[in-house]
C-alpha cells in the first residue's frame, strides 16, 4: 500500500469537495430565496452530505499519518436558473465520475481508503442519476410544472 498516494488522492477530493459543498450551499440559498424551497433544501442537504465526505477523507488522511491541508479551490459559478444549474452540475458529474472510479480502482491495495472512496463514488453516481432524472422529468411534464413541484 502506498500511503502517500492514498493521502494525495484523499486530499485532492477533500479540497474539491469542500469547494463544491460551498457552491451547493450557496445555490440552495439562492433557489430558496427565489421561492423554490424544495430545490433549496435539496442542495442545502447535498452540501451537508458533501462536508460529511470531506470529514471522512480528512479522518482517513490522519489515520494514514498524513497532514490535511486547507487548499484554495477554483471559484465556481453561481447559476440563477435552476435548470441551467442542474445541467452544469450534471456535466461536472459526467466528467468526474469516471475519473473518480479510476481513482478508486487505483487504491484497491488500501482497503479502507478504497471502501471510503468507493462509497463516495456510488453516492456521486446516484447524484448524477438524480440530475438526469430531473432533466427527463422537465422534458416529460414541462418546465412550469416541474418548477411548481420545487416550491
Amino acid at each position: 500500500m502506498d500511503k502517500q498516494k492514498s493521502i494525495a488522492v484523499l486530499q485532492a477530493y477533500a479540497t474539491g469537495l469542500a469547494a463544491q459543498s460551498l457552491q451547493h450551499k450557496v445555490q440552495g440559498k439562492l433557489f430558496a430565496s427565489n421561492g423554490f424551497s424544495k430545490l433549496g433544501e435539496k442542495y442545502a442537504g447535498h452540501a451537508d452530505e458533501e462536508m460529511g465526505w470531506v470529514d471522512r477523507f480528512i479522518d482517513r488522511i490522519l489515520d494514514l499519518g498524513g497532514q490535511p491541508k486547507v487548499e484554495a479551490a477554483p471559484g465556481m459559478p453561481v447559476i440563477a436558473d435552476p435548470v441551467e444549474y442542474i445541467k452544469a452540475d450534471l456535466a461536472v458529474s459526467r466528467e468526474q465520475v469516471p475519473v473518480l472510479m479510476e481513482a478508486v480502482t487505483s487504491l484497491a491495495d488500501d482497503f479502507k481508503t478504497y471502501d471510503i472512496l468507493r462509497a463516495y463514488a456510488l453516492d456521486e453516481e446516484e447524484d448524477m442519476y438524480w440530475s438526469e432524472t430531473q432533466l427527463e422529468l422537465i422534458e416529460t411534464i414541462g418546465l412550469q410544472n416541474w418548477l411548481v413541484k420545487q416550491l
